[in-house]
C-alpha cells in the first residue's frame, strides 16, 4: 500500500481504528489528558476572544445540533472552533515536542468532540477518535516538520483534525481520504502566528479544526479533494516539509505516551526553568527587591521562541498573548508571585512596575549541552543574583507533569479543579471528572450534557440546587 498517497493511508489507519487497539496505559494517559483539556477550557470561559465568539455565535450561529461547554447548541462547525478555542485561549493546555517542531495534542478535541456528539458514538469511540488525532498529530510533527520553514504547526491540522473527526463521523476510508486532502491542501498557516502574537495565536488550530470539521461533513456527501495533498506532485512535501514517511499500515498509538501536561501556565518550553525559579523563591523566602538578576542558560528552542531569540523580542510585554510567549516575563512574574496561573496575566499585573522591572534584568542564553539533549530533556541552568552578592543555582531536566515525570488522576483533578473553582459547583466538576473518569463506559452525550450545564457563576448554580 505504500504506492498509495499518503492521505489514504493515514485515512484507513484512522477509520480502522478501534478502542480495543488501544493500550490500556495510554486509554488512561488519554483520559488525563481529557480532564486537563476540558479544565483548560472551562477556565477560559471569560476570555476576552471566547466573549467575541459568543457574540458571533448569537448573530451567526448554525442549527442547536452540538452542545457549547458553558451553556447552549450550535452546528458542529461552530462548537468546534468555540469549544477548541476554550481549550486553547489560556495556552495551559498540553503539548508534545518534536525535533523541529512544538504543538498541543488536545487542540483537536473540540473538533472531535462535536463530530462525536454528533454522531451520538459510546465514549470509547469518543476516545479512541481522540487518540487518533493524537497520534497522527505527533507523527506528523515528527517526521513532517514545518517550522523550519516558517510555516506554523497549525499546517498539520487537516489532516490530526481531520483523521479524528472522520472516525468519529465513521465515515469510510475514500471519505475520509478526501476529507484529508481537501482540509490539508487548503489550511497552510504561517509562523507568524507565533511571533507577531495576537488572539490569532490562540484560534490558529481552533479555526482550522473548524474549517477540517465542515470539510468531513462535506466529503461524507461525495466532495473531493486532491488526494495528493501530502505526497503528491507539488503538495505539501515538496513544496513545504520536505520528503518523509510514516507506516501507517503498522501505526499504532505509541506516541501518546510521550505528550504530557503543563504545571505552570506558561509556553511549554518554560516549564522546567519556572519549576527552578519557583523552588529557589520557596526554598530562600525570596523577595522581588532582593533579586538583583537572573540568568538562564537553556536549550536553542526555548531561547528562539520565547527569549528573545529568532521569533523576536520578549521585553516590551503588555498583552496576555505576548507575556505567556516571554520566557523573561514568566520567570519575573513566578519569582515574584510565587506561581504562574491564570492571574499572572490580569492586564494589570502585566503591565505593574515591579514585574516590568524585574523581567529587564533576566537574561537568557542558549547552551549547547542542552540543545544537544532536546527534546528528550527541557534543560536549563538558572542562576538568580541577590543584592548582597549570594549566587543561588538550580539544574533542570524536565519537571512535574513532563513525560519523564507523569501526570497521574489525582495531579490532573488537583488542576481541573483549580481552574474550574469559578465556574463549577463543588457537584458538578466531581459529575464531570468522573464521567471523563469512566469515558470508555459512556456515551458521549453524558459528558456534553454535563459541559453544558457549566456556568459563570457557581454561587448561582449552588443557590439553585
Amino acid at each position: 500500500m505504500a504506492d498509495e498517497p499518503m492521505t489514504r493511508r493515514i485515512a484507513r489507519f484512522a477509520t480502522s481504528a478501534r478502542f480495543e487497539d488501544v493500550p490500556a496505559d495510554v486509554r488512561d494517559t488519554l483520559k488525563i489528558r481529557l480532564l486537563d483539556a476540558l479544565g483548560c477550557a472551562i477556565g477560559a470561559l471569560d476570555g476576552p476572544p471566547i466573549a467575541i465568539l459568543r457574540e458571533d455565535l448569537a448573530e451567526f450561529g448554525g442549527p442547536p445540533l452540538v452542545s457549547l461547554i458553558g451553556g447552549g447548541r450550535t452546528s458542529p462547525y461552530e462548537a468546534a472552533l468555540y469549544n477548541g478555542a476554550l481549550v486553547r485561549y489560556l495556552d495551559f493546555n498540553d503539548s508534545y515536542i518534536a525535533p523541529g517542531e512544538t504543538f498541543h495534542p488536545s487542540d483537536n478535541i473540540g473538533a472531535v468532540l462535536a463530530a462525536a456528539e454528533y454522531r451520538d458514538l459510546p465514549g470509547s469511540e469518543l476516545l479512541t477518535a481522540i487518540g487518533v488525532a493524537y497520534q497522527v498529530q505527533c507523527r506528523l510533527g515528527e517526521e513532517g516538520a514545518v517550522r523550519w520553514r516558517h510555516f506554523d504547526h497549525t499546517t498539520h491540522a487537516g489532516y490530526a483534525a481531520g483523521a479524528g473527526v472522520s472516525r468519529a463521523l465513521r465515515l469510510d476510508v475514500d471519505q475520509a481520504s478526501h476529507a484529508l486532502a481537501m482540509a490539508g491542501t487548503a489550511l497552510n498557516a504561517l509562523r507568524v502566528t507565533r511571533t507577531a502574537l495576537s488572539h490569532w495565536k490562540g484560534l490558529a488550530y481552533p479555526y482550522a479544526a473548524a474549517a477540517t470539521t465542515h470539510l468531513a461533513f462535506l466529503a461524507a456527501r461525495g466532495l473531493t479533494g486532491p488526494l495528493g495533498a501530502l505526497d503528491g506532485r507539488k503538495g505539501l512535501m515538496e513544496a513545504v516539509s520536505g520528503r518523509f514517511e510514516v507506516d501507517w499500515e503498522n501505526e499504532g498509538f505509541d506516541r501518546i505516551r510521550r505528550t504530557f501536561v503543563k504545571r505552570f501556565n506558561a509556553e511549554v518550553h518554560s516549564q522546567s526553568a519556572l519549576e527552578a525559579a519557583l523552588e529557589l523563591r520557596a526554598e530562600h523566602g525570596l523577595h522581588g527587591a532582593d533579586i538583583a538578576s537572573v540568568e538562564l542558560d537553556t536549550f536553542d528552542v526555548a531561547y528562539d521562541i520565547i527569549g528573545g531569540g529568532s521569533d523576536g523580542d520578549k521585553t516590551r510585554i503588555t498583552t496576555k498573548e505576548e507575556a505567556d510567549h516571554s520566557l523573561l516575563y514568566l520567570l519575573a512574574v513566578g519569582l515574584l508571585d510565587g506561581q504562574v496561573l491564570p492571574a499572572q496575566y490580569a492586564p494589570e499585573r502585566i503591565v505593574a512596575d515591579d514585574v516590568q522591572s524585574l523581567l529587564g534584568r533576566v537574561q537568557i542564553r542558549a547552551e549547547s549541552g542542552y540543545t544537544e539533549r532536546f527534546p528528550e530533556e527541557l534543560g536549563c541552568r538558572l542562576r538568580i543574583r541577590l543584592n548582597d552578592g549570594t549566587v543561588l543555582e538550580r539544574e533542570k531536566r524536565d519537571y512535574a507533569g513532563h513525560w519523564r515525570r507523569p501526570a497521574d488522576w489525582t495531579s490532573a483533578l488537583a488542576k481541573f479543579t483549580s481552574l474550574t473553582e469559578r465556574f463549577l459547583t463543588p457537584r458538578l466538576r466531581d459529575e464531570i471528572a468522573e464521567c471523563v473518569r469512566n469515558v470508555d463506559e459512556r456515551p458521549t452525550s453524558a459528558l456534553t450534557d454535563l459541559l453544558r450545564q457549566v456556568s459563570g457563576d457557581a454561587k448561582a448554580d449552588d443557590r439553585s440546587s
